[in-house]
């Protein structure tokens, strides 16, 4: 099968949904499917045997942490002269506008993943937050045109599919339980995340740094408890401000890890805290699962999905300082702590990033059956 794929992201970035896309392409390739990767020109041009063609990118005035690509025609240059059996695009929104246009237009069947809640972070920014309505219909509009559409937690789903997203799927989430796992941890990087007060609770936050993440909310617990320390792993729009923010508490911000770094900051903390409830998933809950760390986090529909208060980790009310104060006091039980952490990591081992790409594969199998169906439903008409 000969598999386009129009991203939004893709490498050196490294957030969730790169990390599901290189690991389904991983799969594809050792399925011996051909797979080409439209994505923002940002250096890469292969991975795992599959094409990367990278176009134009622009940097917006509204986000100038990344570079994005804008919709544009090299998108329909490149799938004519590809000309593949399926059209996948992930997170339409600019440059996937494109790949979606043009893959309805071409002809080629398609299918469409929604991993971002972008009308949902407007609600952070207030200049934009009029414009929410006019974003829902936007992305409606382009799912809409795609044969099968992607989401990545039922919560989502569902929340699409009352909102007349058509024919919503979910696809499962998965983990790397080899690189996320807890013989990571390492008295070096404790020491580095505790600013040299390794004794001392450490809790952990791995993610984008941006306003919708809502890491503020977490000041008034490490101005509430002076034996606790707070690492934040990762960079963003919002550091500046977050730096600022955390000013004069038990707070260290690394920037971006990787590799086998990355591996040991999950390792080496007591407890992950996620206090966001504007994600789809939140790939991150999981990686911290496997790593041995239960995970603190505000309720959602994803973060119910994915933890188990009070096996996995612990579940706080969102906007309740004592609610999350009373989840995170439960970690000085340190009986109950190895009990969360060990049930953290035997509930990750049921995943792994095999079942999401062939659940993957079987998509995109059943998307071209559908498109053969409704060719020969408008012959029939005809």
């Amino acid at each position: 099968m000969k598999i386009a794929i129009v991203t939004e992201t893709f490498l050196p970035s490294t957030d969730g949904v790169v990390t599901r896309l290189t690991e389904a392409i991983k799969y594809l390739r050792n399925m011996e499917h051909d797979v080409l990767v439209i994505a923002p020109d940002l250096g890469v041009y292969e991975y795992e045997g599959a094409v990367v063609k990278g176009v134009k990118t622009t940097t917006m005035p509204f986000y100038r942490y990344k570079k994005f690509s804008l919709p544009q025609k090299r998108v329909k240059e490149i799938i004519e002269e590809y000309d593949p059996d399926i059209v996948h695009v992930v997170n339409p929104a600019l440059v996937g506008a494109s790949g979606v246009l043009y893959a309805a237009k071409l002809g080629y069947p398609l299918v469409a993943s929604y991993h971002t809640h972008v009308p949902k972070y407007l609600d952070y920014y207030k200049i934009y937050k009029p414009l929410k309505p006019v974003f829902w219909s936007y992305f409606k509009f382009l799912h809409n045109k795609a044969d099968l559409n992607l989401c990545t937690s039922e919560a989502v789903r569902k929340e699409l599919k009352e909102r007349d997203f058509y024919n919503m799927k979910l696809w499962v989430r998965g983990v790397d339980i080899k690189k996320y796992h807890p013989s990571y941890i390492n008295e070096s990087m404790r020491n580095r995340l505790s600013d040299g007060n390794p004794n001392e609770k450490l809790l952990l936050y791995v993610g984008r740094l941006a306003i919708e993440k809502e890491i503020h909310k977490l000041k008034p617990l490490l101005e509430s408890r002076e034996d606790i320390r707070l690492a934040i792993v990762g960079d963003g729009p919002a550091r500046e401000e977050l730096e600022k923010t955390f000013h004069g508490t038990n707070t260290v911000f690394t920037g971006f890890l990787h590799g086998e770094e990355l591996s040991q900051a999950f390792a080496s903390a007591d407890a992950f805290v996620f206090p966001s409830i504007t994600e789809t998933l939140g790939l991150v809950i999981l990686e911290a699962m496997a790593s041995g760390l239960p995970v603190i986090a505000a309720k959602s529909g994803p973060t119910m999905e994915q933890i188990e208060d009070g096996k996995t980790g612990l579940l706080f009310e969102n906007e309740n300082l004592e609610s999350m104060f009373q989840s995170v006091n439960k970690l000085d039980n340190e009986i109950k702590l190895q009990e969360l952490k060990q049930n953290a990591r035997k509930e990750a081992e049921k995943f792994s990033w095999t079942k999401p790409s062939e659940q993957l594969l079987d998509f995109y199998k059943e998307t071209l059956k559908l498109y053969e169906q409704k060719e020969n439903d408008t012959k029939h008409i005809i």
